[in-house]
């Protein structure tokens, strides 16, 4: 029994010094701390009051805590690059930049942000920002070409006449968000939010669709309607008096601690540039012979362009398909002419360089008239005044050749040709004239430009009608030469102008009518001239021109009335 007691007793010595051996470890440990993290974290051992345990005085084992109690620090991690918020009414190209700066970090909750990008009214005196355009469009059939701010709210505002058929205003998300914020919440039902994909759609099916969108959107099929005169495709607009705009500022949040040095990304200073824009005026046939040519002998060279001036100086790109040669030997001007031979006297040139023009198609199937020498005089002609030439040439290769144009960021090439002959005026390997049509080459030429980056213009001198619409052929050309990705086809044969058409987003335009000529029969008195808008290597569509042949030879702009009748025939007879 004794020696029982005795082992028991010293099975209990040894695990009460194996506890105090490990309990003396932890403490030493304890006191030199244990790493965590990059802190100290200090492990607590429960102890009674007064002496240090001892086998004695504490005959059972100390009690200790070996869970060491850890205080959890968040470390602080310097922020190098500011929160952002983006509000709803900041338009998607506007966006997509902040996005895709590799410094922005994009929060959800604009309580969390450092900035917030948000829509600011001009008359907030806010002068930092990117100033957005916005413009007001409606589908291209449309016949009116302005509208007053006034009606425009009246509008936004369901203030309507009684009887009156209410327009349909369409707007983005976005757009209307932003709209607001300038204009307030609007009024009745003929305000109507659409995915920016569905307002094209929606806005051809009404109508009286129209809608606004950002200058960006602008595409071929819709009509830009002036506002208060305005139209912001109009490089020299003066944006200070345009209604239609918005600047986006980042506004700081709060109490943002403004020691951190931390600045949102730097915005688009616009979204509309005027230096980057290009005009390109297309015009009919001119034939500077007849009664025309008698008018000018009469009232001085520049008479036809006197009502006319302004529109074709203005463009960037005035071109002219002029289908008459200037010959040194060309009889006197007489009003008639038995036979359909015409020239013109060199003298004459000085309409052009009033004009402004810069280039000459020379499809017309009338240069040959005099034969090879009075053609190639005036190609040398041309050139010595500066004006460049395509369409035609000293051969075949240099008649097929496109001219190639750069201006402000865009590229365009402008090829020609004739179809309707006679097969005398087409240029051969050998002999110059006239590019004849080959629809395969054309096609081709047309796919490697695109392929290049070059937008195509293609210009035909196709069989000419007397009639709104072409023969159906020159549907199938056109169509053919769009479908390869030009991104204009005119027409510079039709005497009688014609009616238009789309491909995607490629204009057709089957015939201008006449420029400067001399017939003043009903129809063929009516002009159009295209103003094609492009804005840094992107086709924005044509602003249709519209003008009314007086005295034999000189167009006037139309008045609205004529105008109005004009539009309405055509598009009407253009299927719209």
């Amino acid at each position: 029994m004794l020696k029982t007691l005795l082992g028991s007793f010293m099975r209990q010595t040894t695990i009460r010094k194996a506890f105090l051996l490990a309990g003396l470890f932890l403490f030493l440990t304890s006191t030199a701390g244990c790493a965590v993290g990059d802190r100290l974290i200090p492990t607590t051992i429960n102890e009674p009051e007064g002496e240090s345990p001892t086998e004695e005085t504490s005959p059972l084992p100390p009690t200790i805590d070996l869970t060491p109690t850890v205080s959890v620090v968040t470390p602080t991690v310097e922020q190098s690059a500011p929160w952002l918020s983006i509000s709803t009414a900041v338009p998607e190209m506007l966006r997509k930049i902040v996005e895709d700066d590799p410094k922005a970090v994009i929060v959800e909750n604009e309580a969390d942000a450092d900035f917030v990008l948000e829509a600011t009214p001009f008359n907030q005196g806010i002068t930092a920002g990117a100033i957005w355009v916005y413009a007001l469009v409606a589908p291209f059939p449309t016949v009116i070409d302005n509208i007053t701010l006034v009606e425009l709210m009246d509008i936004w505002s369901n203030r309507i006449g009684e009887g009156d058929t209410p327009r349909v205003l369409y707007l983005s998300e976005q757009t209307f968000a932003a709209l607001s914020t300038i204009w307030g919440q609007p009024e009745g039902s003929n305000i109507r939010i659409a995915n920016k994909e569905e307002l094209l759609d929606l806005a051809w099916a009404h109508e009286k669709g129209l809608a606004i969108i950002p200058f960006e959107d602008i595409s071929t099929r819709w009509k830009v309607l002036q506002v208060d005169g305005l139209s912001p495709l109009d490089p020299k607009m003066d944006l200070s008096q345009y209604p239609l705009k918005m600047r986006f500022t980042w506004i700081v949040r709060q109490g943002l601690d403004q020691s951190q040095s931390l600045l949102p990304p730097d915005l688009l200073e616009s979204n509309r540039d005027p230096e980057k824009f290009t005009t390109l005026v297309l015009t009919g046939t001119t034939a500077l012979a007849r009664e025309i040519a008698a008018k000018m002998e009469e009232k001085g060279i520049k008479y036809p362009l006197g009502d006319i001036e302004n529109w074709l100086q203005s463009a960037d790109i005035t071109h002219i398909s002029n289908e008459v040669s200037f010959y040194e030997d060309c009889p006197p001007a007489v009003p008639v002419r038995k036979e359909m031979r015409f020239c013109s006297d060199p003298g004459y040139i000085g309409l052009f360089d009033a004009a402004g023009v810069d280039v000459i198609e020379l499809t017309g199937n009338h240069n040959m008239d005099w034969g090879v020498e009075p053609f190639i005089y005036s190609l040398e002609l041309y050139h010595e005044h500066g004006f460049q030439t395509y369409g035609g040439g000293m051969n075949l290769e240099e008649a097929r050749r496109p001219l190639i144009i750069e201006h402000a960021g865009t590229r365009l090439a402008l090829l020609g040709c004739n179809i309707a002959g006679p097969d005398n005026i087409w240029a051969t390997e050998q002999t110059p004239g006239a590019a004849p049509c080959d629809l395969d080459w054309l096609t081709s030429e047309v796919r490697q430009l695109r392929d290049e980056g070059i937008l195509p213009v293609v210009t035909f001198q196709h069989f000419e009608v007397d009639d709104y619409q072409p023969m159906n052929l020159t549907r199938q050309h056109f169509q053919k030469v769009a479908e390869a990705g030009a991104v204009i086809v005119s027409g510079s044969q039709a005497h009688f102008p014609h009616g238009f058409a789309f491909y995607e987003d490629s204009f057709m335009h089957y015939g201008l009518g006449n420029l400067f000529f001399d017939q003043m029969y009903e129809g063929y008195r009516r002009e159009f001239i295209d103003r094609h808008v492009f804005y840094d290597g992107r086709y924005l569509g044509v602003e249709l021109l519209t003008a009314m042949l007086e005295d034999y030879s000189r167009p006037r702009p139309m008045t609205p009335e004529e105008r109005a009748e004009m539009l309405s025939i055509y598009f009407q007879a253009s299927g719209w």
